[in-house]
């Protein structure tokens, strides 16, 4: 439980950042594709060397990424949108990764591959996790001018140099690590959950984008803290608990939320009058 905590801090650190980043660059789509592009990497990593840390990292980097290239090829070469690649680069990637699980080990293995087993994290997966973080800010720190002015004006950034093209490949590079650093906890299908959950929820707080990154960071923490302890008391998986836990922040956001949620919809406030 205690390196569940320590995971979800990591995690949250990096994720949070990363996930408000997609979602201001309209690609949270893109994030949830490129979280099951990793699964066919992971699992020849696990083909060649079982449960290995080091081999399932490093396969399922190699994966998202090759898969992130290939779908901004395609679309750059021929007619085909960037999220309608990224969906059938996602769908190959996805059925190739069971297939090879599945045919190559049991039941069992396919499951700790597709929903992970955060209760079995090591302090090799913690530091991992934790080294992903840390390199996720310092790269964010060096390039979040570039980032965040292609959020609001790709256009202009294209026309003033090369940067746009070189912070958007650093950025989806920082996309897949946590990505990898997320499956080893929570598995390939629910990893995007810590990224995008408190991302969007984060939105109907505020418009001001650092305290965005802080209170996405804030939520995918707690939703991990209050997810084990669930967990732990009604004896359910930790995973899937720590994800409805992000997702109850969201829907708690939707309905409450200052800026632009259900409540501001019809129940605006009212503006001053001479």
């Amino acid at each position: 439980m205690r390196r569940a905590l320590v995971a979800s801090l990591a995690l949250a650190l990096g994720c949070g950042p990363v996930g408000v980043l997609l979602v201001l660059r309209r690609m949270s789509l893109v994030g949830d594709t490129m979280a099951h592009a990793v699964l066919p990497g992971a699992a020849v990593g696990f083909l060649v060397s079982g449960l290995s840390l080091p081999a399932m990292s490093v396969g399922g980097f190699v994966a998202g990424f090759a898969v992130a290239l290939l779908a901004g090829v395609v679309s750059r070469i021929t007619d085909s949108r960037e999220d309608a690649s990224f969906a059938s680069f996602y769908l190959i990637a996805v059925a190739a990764g069971v297939l090879i699980v599945s045919t190559h080990g049991s039941n069992i293995d396919l499951l700790h591959v597709l929903f992970g087993t955060v209760l079995a994290v090591d302090d090799a997966a913690l530091l991992m996790m934790a080294s992903i973080a840390t390199a996720t800010l310092l790269t964010l720190a060096v390039i979040c001018r570039p980032l965040v002015v292609e959020c609001f004006d790709p256009g202009y950034l294209r026309s003033a140099g090369t940067w746009g093209g070189v912070s958007h490949l650093i950025f989806l590079i920082l996309v897949v690590l946590n990505l990898v650093g997320g499956f080893q906890a929570l598995g390939t299908l629910m990893a995007v959950g810590l990224m995008m959950l408190p991302a969007t929820a984060a939105r109907y707080w505020t418009q001001n984008l650092w305290v965005m990154a802080l209170a996405a960071t804030g939520m995918a923490f707690l939703s991990g803290a209050l997810g084990l302890i669930v967990s732990f008391h009604y004896e359910l998986p930790s995973g899937p608990a720590i994800i409805l836990a992000a997702g109850a922040f969201y829907l708690l956001s939707l309905l409450l939320g200052p800026q632009g949620s259900v409540r501001t919809r019809f129940f605006p406030r009212r503006h001053l009058t001479a």
